[in-house]
């Protein structure tokens, strides 16, 4: 018999009170703060709507290690753990827990209702989630005992997997790091603009096309893994206007307007000759000077980076033009010589980024088996 098994037959043989959230913790909101008064960096976050923090001040009104719910927006029901002070906004939750239940057991419930509290979103415009549907939640209160022993045991997950997260974010920066110097060469290395290393591509013509096809959207690549996840079938009846390029296996595509501005993938094979977004640049080498995978590499350093924040243009959706983007200049080495760069960089690259094998994979895994725990331990039978 497991520790928790002896502690339930000890304290809560018959089962266990359910209890509206409501009735055990106090749930309350902050207060909203100009968006022109905060800044990128500073003591304390601001935290709101979102999934991260609106931005930073030099005043908190919470204190840390706090349990919020955001209030509003597409992220209406996410649920975090705020281990610094910080500010809480208009548009969170902060839940208080009052004597009978203990702080990290209720996060590790509410966390485990997140999936449902999203589905309770309302409103047409921005999403919402009520008070009450937060409120009426019920939760198991098991003794403080048992509280302690659950929460030990997932407590002891989370740390696992923030200490992979942890490396996983070192690896990145080495990556990136080492990435950047394995692409700066010296002046005895020739240098093109991109647009004179890449083929021409070309547009659908969909009044002569009677099919469907695959579109690939801003929102269609993922800004960490740099894959496609996900496309929309359309057709000439409903392709939205920006529908427009045609792709190919191994080109490269960079999102160059905000929000999605610097996301960038390769096309795979099972997206040939589909549509994309004219919100992406499509570079397709000309192989007989570049390798794709150079070109991707290429602009994914920080040297490219400040070439798009030099040539961008507009306030609120700032966005780069294709000849801007085609006018960076890139080192040519030979082709063996990119050929054995873009190896090296690939196999970091597939511990930094790959789901299936990398780090993220482990990550994954770990957080499956952190839910999966979490919901066998937080169900009791019903004391009745």
């Amino acid at each position: 018999m497991s520790r928790l098994e002896e502690l339930i037959a000890d304290y809560c043989p018959d089962g266990v009170e359910y209890t509206p959230l409501g009735k055990v913790c106090a749930i309350g909101k902050g207060t909203q703060f100009n968006k022109s008064d905060m800044n990128e960096a500073g003591t304390y976050p601001v935290i709101n709507g979102g999934i991260n923090p609106s931005g930073y001040i030099e005043k908190y009104n919470q204190k840390e290690n706090t349990i919020t719910i955001s209030q509003g927006g597409a992220s209406a029901g996410y649920v975090n753990w705020i281990k610094v002070k910080f500010w809480s906004g208009a548009h969170c939750y902060v839940l208080t827990p009052m004597n009978s239940i203990l702080n990290r057991y209720l996060f590790h419930f509410v966390k485990s209702q997140e999936y449902q509290l999203q589905e309770c979103q309302y409103g047409a415009g921005i999403p919402a989630l009520s008070k009450s549907t937060v409120s009426d939640l019920e939760i198991p209160v098991p003794p403080l005992p048992v509280q302690e022993e659950i929460v030990r045991i997932l407590d002891n997950f989370t740390e696992l997997t923030a200490e992979l997260t942890a490396e996983l974010t070192a690896r990145k920066k080495q990556y990136e790091h080492y990435r950047d110097s394995l692409l700066t060469f010296d002046d005895d290395v020739p240098r093109l603009h991109l647009e004179k290393c890449l083929e021409k591509t070309n547009n659908i013509k969909w009044k002569q096309f009677n099919g469907t096809l695959e579109y690939i959207d801003l929102s269609s690549v993922d800004r960490d893994l740099h894959i496609i996840t996900q496309t929309t079938t359309v057709n000439q009846e409903n392709a939205p206007s920006r529908a427009q390029q045609i792709v190919q296996t191994n080109d490269v595509l960079f999102g160059s307007t905000r929000p999605m501005l610097k996301r960038s993938c390769f096309v795979t094979s099972e997206y040939d000759g589909q549509v994309c977004s004219t919100g992406f640049c499509v570079l397709r080498a000309n192989k007989n000077k570049v390798l794709p995978a150079w070109i991707y590499y290429m602009i994914s350093t920080a040297d490219f980076y400040s070439h798009v924040e030099l040539f961008q243009k507009g306030a609120s959706y700032p966005a780069i033009s294709d000849a801007d983007i085609k006018r960076y200049e890139i080192p040519l080495p030979s082709l063996a010589e990119q050929e054995k760069i873009v190896n090296i960089l690939g196999k970091f690259e597939t511990l930094c980024n790959d789901i299936s094998t990398g780090l993220p994979a482990e990550i994954a895994a770990r957080q499956k088996q952190y839910e999966y725990y979490r919901d066998k331990l937080l169900t009791f039978k019903e004391l009745t």
